[in-house]
């Protein structure tokens, strides 16, 4: 269980935090890289309402499971656990994002509306 004094202990072990916050990356990048490919791919599962939903329990039980594991009671390594699950978040969101469309909507020059 977590003591009061779990963040200086936290701070005296600074190998315990990185290790949290490279667990909690891990499981971030597993649970949106995970949600990112089901959901390309959902068009060609041949029942996608139960693909969608065994991804997100499959998902959800590493990603619980892994926070327990890695906290072991101790609310601070929670924590960084946490920060490294949003740091993931973050990462997988810049690195899945689409390209600009080419043609897309063009811009409007000083100001000026369409005139349709």
């Amino acid at each position: 269980m977590a003591t009061p004094d779990a963040l200086p202990a936290l701070a005296a072990t600074p190998l315990s935090a990185v290790m949290a916050v490279l667990a909690g990356a891990a499981l971030g990048g597993l649970f949106y890289g995970g949600l990112w490919w089901t959901v390309r791919r959902t068009t060609r599962f041949r029942h996608p309402g139960s693909s969608l939903l065994g991804s997100m329990l499959l998902r959800m039980a590493v990603t619980v499971g892994g926070f327990y594991l890695v906290a072991d009671g101790d609310w601070a390594r929670l924590l960084v656990c946490l920060v490294g699950f949003l740091l993931a978040r973050v990462a997988v969101t810049w690195l899945t994002r689409l390209p600009p469309v080419a043609g897309g909507p063009a811009r409007v020059a000083n100001g000026a509306r369409d005139a349709s």
